[in-house]
C-alpha cells in the first residue's frame, strides 16, 4: 500500500506547534460565520419561504436547464426545475413576483407555461397550487430540529466510545464544520434550500467519521506509547494524514462531478458538500487534536478501565 501513501507513515509534521493559530483561525471562521448569518440572514428558496408549484407535460422530452434560463428571461429567477415520471413531465417550483400570491395561481401557471414551451414542443398545465409560507416555516423548525437530533446523536455516540474530553472536542469541531458551511451560504447570498440543508446535515456525517478515525489512532498510541499527550496527538495526526487527504481528494472529486453535471437543483447540496469536505477535512487535522491537548487529555481519559491499566503495567 505503500504507493497510496501521499505522505510517509512515520512523518513528523509538529501540527501542535501551531495548536494556538489554528484554534484562533477557527474561532475567527465561526465568527464571522455566526455573524453572516444573524446579521445578513439566507436566501432561503421556496422551499422555506412559499410560493408556486406548478406542474407541465410535454410532447417530448425538455431540457431542464434551457426551461430554467427561459423562466430567468421572464423575471423568474432561482425557479427550481425538474423532471418526474417521464422526461416529458416537469415540476416548477418558483418564488411568486412582487403582488403575487394565492389568487394569482392561475395567471403565475399561465406565465410559467409560456415561458417554458416552445413552438415545437408545446406544453399543458396538469396542475398548479400556492404553497403558503406557514409549510415553509414548518419545514425549517424540522431542519432544525434534524440538525439538533443529529447532534444529540453523535454526542450520545462519542460519549459511550470516548471518554468525555473526546466528545467534546468532536462535537466542537464538528459544530464548526456546520457553522462554516452554513455561514458561506449567508455571506454569499446562494439560495439555501432543502437540497443544501441534507448537504450540511451530510457534512456533519463525514466531519465526524474524519474526526473519530483521528481520535481512535490517538486512543491506540495511548495506549501503546510512552510519551506526552503531545507527542501522542501529533504522531496520531501524521500516521492518518495520508488517509485523510486521499479519502476527503476522492470524495472532493465525486462532489465536484456532481456540482458541474448534477444540474442546478443538485448544485446547492454539491457546493455544501465541497466546502464541508474542504472544512472538515483542515478541522480534523488543525481543530479538534489541538481541542484535546487544550481540554488537558492524558492516559487516564482513555483507559479508566482496571482491566486497561493491569495490561498497560505488563507492557515492558
Amino acid at each position: 500500500m505503500k504507493p497510496f501513501n501521499v505522505f510517509p507513515y512515520d512523518s513528523s509534521f509538529d501540527f501542535m506547534r501551531l495548536r494556538w493559530a489554528s484554534l484562533v483561525v477557527a474561532a475567527l471562521l465561526m465568527f464571522v460565520a455566526i455573524g453572516a448569518m444573524v446579521g445578513k440572514g439566507f436566501n432561503f428558496a421556496l422551499d422555506f419561504t412559499g410560493g408556486t408549484v406548478t406542474e407541465l407535460k410535454f410532447e417530448r422530452p425538455v431540457d431542464v436547464d434551457d426551461v430554467r434560463a427561459r423562466l430567468a428571461a421572464a423575471g423568474y429567477e432561482g425557479a427550481q426545475v425538474q423532471t418526474f415520471g417521464s422526461g416529458n413531465d416537469l415540476l416548477i417550483r418558483l418564488q411568486p413576483k412582487e403582488g403575487e400570491g394565492a389568487g394569482q395561481v392561475a395567471q403565475t401557471a399561465d406565465a410559467v407555461l409560456r415561458a417554458a414551451s416552445t413552438p415545437d414542443n408545446p406544453g399543458q398545465i396538469v396542475k398548479s397550487d400556492f404553497v403558503g409560507p406557514q409549510i415553509g416555516e414548518e419545514l425549517a423548525w424540522n431542519g432544525l430540529y434534524a440538525l439538533l437530533f443529529v447532534i444529540v446523536g453523535f454526542l450520545v455516540y462519542i460519549s459511550f466510545r470516548f471518554e468525555w474530553k473526546f466528545a467534546v472536542a468532536a462535537i466542537i469541531t464538528t459544530l464548526h464544520d456546520v457553522v462554516v458551511v452554513a455561514g458561506w451560504f449567508a455571506l454569499s447570498g446562494h439560495e439555501f434550500d432543502l437540497t443544501v440543508l441534507a448537504g450540511v446535515l451530510s457534512v456533519m456525517g463525514y466531519s465526524i467519521n474524519d474526526t473519530i478515525v483521528v481520535f481512535d489512532r490517538v486512543r491506540e498510541n495511548f495506549r501503546i506509547l510512552r510519551a506526552e499527550p503531545r507527542e501522542v496527538l501529533n504522531r496520531s495526526i501524521n500516521q492518518t494524514l495520508s488517509r485523510t487527504v486521499i479519502t476527503s481528494f476522492v470524495a472532493l472529486l465525486t462532489v465536484l462531478a456532481l456540482y458541474l453535471y448534477g444540474g442546478g437543483s443538485l448544485r446547492g447540496m454539491a457546493e455544501s458538500q465541497m466546502i464541508g469536505i474542504i472544512v472538515g477535512t483542515l478541522s480534523s487535522i488543525f481543530v479538534a487534536c489541538p481541542l484535546l491537548l487544550w481540554l488537558g487529555v492524558s492516559k487516564q481519559d482513555l483507559m479508566p478501565k482496571a482491566r486497561d491499566e493491569a495490561a498497560l503495567a505488563r507492557r515492558p
